[in-house]
């Protein structure tokens, strides 16, 4: 383990290189260069669930409602304001008059039906379409006038609305490019506008002249920059080398390397900034139907004995906080009685637990009880991290008398095998902006096998859900929400693993750059970016 770890360090310290001496060339005049690690498959809101996707599609459309800084407050976005319906089931929004799509044309109520319809349509196949609920229908009442109606209460409609999912887009060029919409052109209301795309290269956008209908939460409510680049560069070394040298502008979320953020911030040349509100949580679930996770012991022993403080520390360098929770506590609805459920580290504890669930000691050190062994095959992305949380757990089990076997995929396979029932447990990332979100993604039955990949089937969880989705007093969804968050706290069905960290690089000649971390995102918008050269 402190091998990796100094052997990581070096190589940090090895690209924080003086920015005399880098070869690049720095980023043009009235162009921002934002880098990323990977790209997305297209830039089709409702048919993407790509954080990459939504780094581009925040700058190009714009939803109805917009998220605060909080990652709680719901603004105004192109909906100057709206109501609801005392059953819940009815949702009306008045917008703005003054809104263009980026070739020049009015948007008016239709275009929001056809954009939230489209989403939520069966035939779209969007890997989504369950956030906009369970929807009944969405018309135009007239050209500023949405009606979106609901066939049960949905409490969490609004926070969903602020997601990229809920793109308003331009139908006749959706029409036009077919399959090819966001992968050969783009039409929304965002601050920039599609201006090209090389995949796995560079996407570039030019700025939306005359925009100027931006979310409350900005002080500019026009792009204060001409164009901006998002630029793929795989090799976390040479990120970081663009950020120091000026060849970029914007480095930050999940493609700034955690080893490097601690010597970024003692370069002249590089602005860090920490959105402390941000939910993007690693967790390690358990296949409950399987045969050694189906025993509660071994879950609870597993979530004893693992050092979450050392592990966090070894892979995000400090820059991280373990979970010592399923929710975060600064998130919606996070329940404060299930976070203390969650058992801390001690691994004396674990062996007592195993002990006295007839998990015996066998010679090779893995325990067995009714002729199996307590071993458990873990799947997980190919990614560094990764590989250093599993090899630390790995550790941390054996001390125990629990083996894991660790299998990592490349991504283009490693999601294929996720929804197969081959694993034991399996370890992920993701955003969520509410404890009902989080939940309803992972342990509704009807999400068996994927994204509920841990095979949970409990009626009462479902009748929880249920109860919290449909709650129009937020008390009643508080409470819902929060037994089950006990209910599953108490079964181990995780074990929580690392709040990821969200911050953000900036060259020096970039100025009002804030991180904001709505689905994972650092750039939302970037209304208050301007450059000073």
């Amino acid at each position: 383990m402190m091998k990796r770890f100094w052997g990581a360090a070096l190589l940090a310290a090895s690209a924080l290189l003086p920015a005399g001496q880098a070869l690049a060339q720095a980023a043009p005049r009235d162009t921002l260069v934002i880098l990323r690690e990977i790209d997305a498959d297209r830039y089709d809101p409702a048919r993407s669930a790509a954080t990459a996707a939504g780094d581009a599609l925040f700058l190009m459309a714009d939803t109805l409602v917009s998220m605060d800084w909080d990652q709680r407050t719901i603004r105004p976005g192109l909906a100057e304001r709206w109501e609801v319906s005392p059953d819940g089931k009815t949702y009306t929004f008045h917008l703005r008059r003054d809104v263009k799509f980026c070739d020049g044309k009015p948007m008016t109520a239709k275009d929001v039906a056809y954009s939230i319809t489209r989403w939520a349509d069966p035939a779209t196949r969007s890997p989504v379409r369950y956030r906009a609920g369970v929807v009944e229908s969405v018309t135009a009442v007239d050209d500023y006038t949405v009606e979106y109606k609901l066939k049960e209460p949905y409490s969490e409609l609004l926070n969903q609305l602020t997601q990229y999912f809920a793109s308003i887009v331009d139908q006749a060029t959706v029409e036009k490019l077919g399959d090819n919409f966001g992968v050969q052109g783009f039409n929304g209301t965002g601050p920039y506008c599609w201006a090209s795309w090389t995949p796995r290269q560079e996407l570039v956008m030019t700025r939306h002249e005359g925009y100027n209908w931006g979310p409350p939460i900005f002080q500019n409510p026009s792009p204060q920059i001409g164009r901006i680049v998002m630029r793929v560069i795989p090799e976390a070394n040479t990120r970081i080398a663009a950020i120091q040298s000026g060849q970029g502008d914007v480095l930050g979320g999940g493609y700034l390397p955690a080893f490097a953020i601690e010597g970024l911030k003692r370069v002249p040349t590089v602005r860090m900034q920490q959105q402390p509100i941000y939910f993007y949580d690693i967790f390690f679930g358990f296949r409950v139907d399987k045969p050694v996770a189906s025993d509660p012991a071994i879950r609870r022993a597993a979530n004893l004995a693992v050092n979450k403080d050392a592990i966090t520390r070894a892979a995000y360098f400090g820059t991280a906080a373990p979970a010592t929770e399923m929710i975060n506590p600064a998130a919606q609805d996070a329940d404060a009685e299930a976070g203390r459920m969650i058992p801390r580290y001690n691994p004396d504890e674990a062996k007592k637990v195993l002990d006295a669930a007839g998990w015996a000691m066998g010679p090779d050190g893995v325990r067995v009880k009714d002729g199996q062994r307590a071993s458990l095959l873990v799947y997980a992305l190919q990614q560094q991290i990764n590989n250093t949380m599993l090899q630390a757990m790995q550790a941390d089990l054996r001390r125990v008398g629990i083996e894991l076997r660790i299998q990592l995929w490349d991504a283009t396979v490693g999601w294929g095998k996720l929804a197969t029932q081959e694993f034991d447990a399996f370890t992920i990332s993701y955003p969520y902006v509410s404890a009902t979100d989080a939940l309803s993604l992972y342990f509704a039955s009807g999400n068996r096998p994927t994204p509920n990949r841990m095979n949970w089937n409990d009626p009462e969880t479902d009748a929880l859900l249920a109860a919290a989705k449909t709650a129009t007093d937020p008390a009643a969804r508080a409470e819902a929400i929060g037994k089950l968050q006990r209910r599953l706290a108490d079964a181990n069905v995780w074990i929580p693993m690392i709040r990821t960290p969200m911050w953000l690089a900036t060259s020096t000649r970039v100025e009002g750059a804030r991180p904001h971390g709505i689905y994972g995102v650092s750039v939302y918008k970037g209304l208050d970016i301007r450059l000073t050269r």
